[in-house]
């Protein structure tokens, strides 16, 4: 199911997934008509479905709309999430079990990449095979960003920091622009990504709000003053630079 902003931005079902691909290697017209190819294997998943099992190995897939997040679950229900997956994102390319858990954050729809990952396995796809593995670098470079904003940043820091990584990776992917982008999360579910209860996201974001520097309308997001947000938390992008073509 394609949300509502990207079908007010014109944005067709694949457009992520080869934007970001884009933003990440030079591909060949064959290669991106592969990508479009894809398709037709489309699959749908609910809220709180789960994608991948912590330990198991899963088909590749690409994320056509809607959230899910790498996650795992302590005994007493307690969450922590390691990342978001975005439109555009991939999972299950790799071929070790996974250390954490998939599960979808909102209505999902993926695509199934078997056949784009057999074109890279057989040589017949460099281009492709260069963004998939530059896919892998930004994921551990956004990882090791998290970790700092975990153990590092204040509530305050923390929660811009997180705005500002979401606005640039939906901004890659054709969803949004400097400023505005979708934001689909619950307060929990921004409390279990940055280390926070609930109540304190509430706060940090009645703060961000009262300082003029970020607006909430209906799951969108405003960065009203993107610039001062990133000097605040020191925001340094690991995010390639946008390709508008798609």
């Amino acid at each position: 199911m394609r949300d509502r902003f990207s079908t007010h931005l014109g944005v067709r079902p694949l457009d992520p997934i080869v934007r970001r691909l884009r933003s990440l290697a030079n591909l060949s017209d064959s290669e991106i008509e592969l990508v479009r190819g894809l398709g037709e294997r489309r699959e749908r998943h609910g809220p709180g479905e789960q994608l991948l099992a912590e330990g198991a190995v899963y088909r590749p897939r690409f994320v056509v709309s809607g959230w899910a997040c790498r996650q795992r679950l302590m005994p007493d229900g307690r969450r922590q999430i390691f990342s978001l997956l975005l439109p555009g994102d991939s999972v299950g390319f790799g071929t070790r079990p996974a250390l954490s858990s998939v599960v979808a954050l909102t209505a999902l729809e993926t695509v199934d990449a078997a056949a784009l990952q057999e074109a890279v396995r057989r040589g017949a796809a460099p281009g492709l095979a260069r963004a998939l593995a530059a896919a892998e670098v930004v994921d551990d470079a956004l990882l090791l960003d998290h970790a700092v904003r975990l153990g590092r940043l204040t509530a305050f820091e923390r929660v811009a920091h997180f705005l500002l990584e979401l606005q640039q990776r939906l901004e890659v992917a054709g969803l949004g622009d400097r400023q505005r982008f979708p934001l689909p999360l619950t307060q929990e579910m921004l409390a279990d990504a940055l280390g926070l209860s609930i109540v304190h996201v509430n706060r940090t974001l009645q703060q961000l709000r009262r300082a003029a520097l970020i607006e909430l309308r209906s799951g969108v997001a405003i960065l009203l003053e993107p610039d001062a947000l990133a000097q605040l938390c020191d925001y340094r992008t690991t995010v390639p630079v946008p390709n508008k073509a798609a």
